[in-house]
């Protein structure tokens, strides 16, 4: 189940670039039974290595756009190693509840959004900003990235088609980019500071490493927006799912 799970959630990022962490965290949670720690952890690990193998085929192809990177980084970055400071300096069995509660609420937030943004046809007609103001816009994500693992990819997602020009592809590769180094990061202090659950990351990347290589080539095939909308309806069901345990402790 667990090498089917990572080669689901690896063919989504591949397509999409979203599920690193709002799919895999809430997964591993409710359905594998990790603790909401370790589960951020395992998170952020398996997102580096899909998207490590990722984001050089989008960049081959010039999808990645180094100038708005430059900007998302800039923001991102310190966000997210204060983010994964926070969480891995408190106490780890305290915070469980807290944890599921503002994963699942981040879930539901980013599936609501990137709904709305799939289904609305103005987004993309609204001008775009000047890329210096990326930076203050992401670093909230990049906060969140490094406290519960999700929002990368679907906030990084509608920031750049809200606040860009940028055409589908480019969304899809440059998040990708920004997605690994807040990766990177965050993957690094939470690996050292509480380490690696290395057998269910193992199983993930059994089934996610081929996924990822298929999802890369069927983002002209497979419709990106179909494939949000898919994933729209299982993460807020999830994301229900989580913030529910978070409120109630069951």
């Amino acid at each position: 189940m667990e090498i089917l799970a990572g080669f689901i959630i690896a063919l989504a990022i591949g397509i999409t670039g979203v599920g690193a962490g709002s799919i895999t965290a809430p997964i591993l949670i409710l359905f594998f039974h990790q603790s909401a720690t370790n589960a951020v952890t395992t998170a952020l690990v398996f997102g580096t290595v899909v998207k490590l193998i990722a984001t050089p085929i989008y960049l081959s192809r010039g999808h990645v756009n180094f100038h708005t990177l430059k900007y998302m980084a800039i923001g991102g970055l310190p966000a997210v190693v204060i983010g994964s400071l926070v969480l891995t300096g408190l106490d780890q069995k305290a915070m469980t509840r807290p944890v599921l509660l503002i994963v699942g609420l981040t879930v539901l937030s980013t599936a609501a959004a990137t709904l709305w943004r799939s289904l609305s046809k103005n987004i993309a007609l609204r001008p775009p900003v000047a890329p210096k103001w990326l930076a203050w816009i992401v670093a909230p994500i990049g906060f969140e990235v490094g406290f519960s693992s999700a929002g990368a990819g679907a906030l990084g997602t509608i920031v750049l088609m809200r606040y860009t020009d940028l055409g589908p592809a480019e969304v899809v590769g440059t998040d990708l980019a920004f997605g690994l180094l807040l990766s990177i990061f965050a993957g690094g202090i939470h690996a050292s500071m509480t380490g690696v659950p290395w057998v269910m990351l193992g199983k993930l990347l059994l089934g996610g490493i081929p996924a990822v290589l298929i999802g890369t080539q069927l983002i002209h095939v497979v419709s990106p927006r179909k494939m949000r909308l898919a994933l729209c309806i299982w993460l807020i069901y999830i994301g229900g799912q989580l913030t529910w345990r978070g409120i109630s402790g069951s």
